[in-house]
């Protein structure tokens, strides 16, 4: 109830199998740092090694899920809107719960405060949000120079997001030339996707459709046209997820099912009513559906997400 992930309870009774009413036991202390030498120490029976199961129990070493000391990361790649992208998901990831760090072109930021005005799409940035301790969930934001230059600050992601393969004419320092070479570089989004996870790929670029494959994990295609053949063709294969525009309303599709979101002129951002970018606002949405928070949250984290910027920490505004 109040944070604490261990606490002592110290009670007086004669067998502690048995309810504490049945044989006048009681609670005497509950204490939120507990003392481990009567453990370690006992005068009467053998020692407990609760430091040991402690910091198992923070610190897992393997998880069912595979998971064990990760928390929700989102990488979003590419050129299209991604900044605003990454600022929606890790709204919506501070609305579900979860102290959110946000590594992006627009500045570096910790839930809604902005600690960095300048560009932060970028490895340091990114390494030194993951290091922050305080962070319960991470959205980072990079390019394709970003990836050559210095590749990914993570090693895997819950989510990874890739909008477009946009930029190839200012890779030449690298040694890319053609548009097929962006594939060898974006795919690096999608190869670094948890087995857990989902890769949300653009369906209306098949350059990015075509990325889905590499996936470790689920796939979620988005488009505004639910009639492109990549789209149907993925709900038709084993129950695939798509968020699509239908009849003017964002619609999130499993296989043949449907669920409405709301119609595109109701999912706008803020207390003025901007009206966002289509793809980059379904890219969101998807990315949101793909860290299972609930699409009425999603929703409703739309409409109350603020575009403009806060004044960083610090600097007048």
């Amino acid at each position: 109830v109040v944070g604490l992930d261990i606490a002592g309870i110290d009670m007086v009774a004669k067998d502690i199998s048995k309810p504490l009413h049945a044989q006048g036991g009681a609670i005497v202390e509950v204490n939120a740092g507990p003392g481990l030498l009567m453990h370690l120490k006992p005068a009467v029976g053998a020692p407990r090694p609760v430091g040991q199961a402690i910091a198992e129990h923070l610190f897992p070493a393997e998880d069912d899920e595979g998971q064990a000391g990760r928390i929700p990361l989102v990488g979003v790649a590419g050129t299209r809107g991604t900044s605003n992208i990454a600022r929606v998901v890790a709204w919506l990831l501070h609305l579900s719960g979860h102290h959110t760090g946000l590594a992006c072109r627009e500045g570096l930021f910790l839930d809604r405060r902005q600690v960095e005005s300048t560009d932060c799409a970028h490895w340091e940035a990114a390494h030194r949000l993951l290091m922050n301790k305080t962070v319960q969930a991470a959205v980072i934001e990079s390019d394709a120079r970003t990836i050559l230059r210095d590749g990914l600050a993570y090693d895997r992601c819950q989510v990874g997001v890739v909008t477009d393969m946009d930029g190839v004419e200012t890779l030449a320092e690298f040694d890319v030339h053609e548009q097929d070479q962006m594939t060898k570089v974006m795919r690096t989004q999608v190869d670094v996707v948890l087995s857990e996870g989902a890769a949300v790929l653009n369906a209306a670029i098949p350059q990015v459709a075509d990325l889905a494959p590499l996936s470790d994990g689920a796939v979620v295609l988005y488009a505004q046209d639910a009639t492109l053949p990549a789209i149907v063709e993925h709900r038709a294969k084993d129950n695939g997820r798509a968020v699509v525009v239908k009849n003017g309303r964002v619609v999130l599709a499993t296989g043949s099912a449907e669920h409405v979101l709301g119609s595109l002129a109701d999912l706008t951002f803020g207390r003025n009513a901007v009206a966002p970018d289509t793809d980059a606002l379904l890219a969101a949405i998807g990315a949101a559906w793909a860290l299972d928070i609930a699409p009425d949250l999603i929703g409703a984290g739309i409409k109350t997400f603020e575009p403009d910027l806060p004044a960083p920490v610090g600097l007048p505004s």
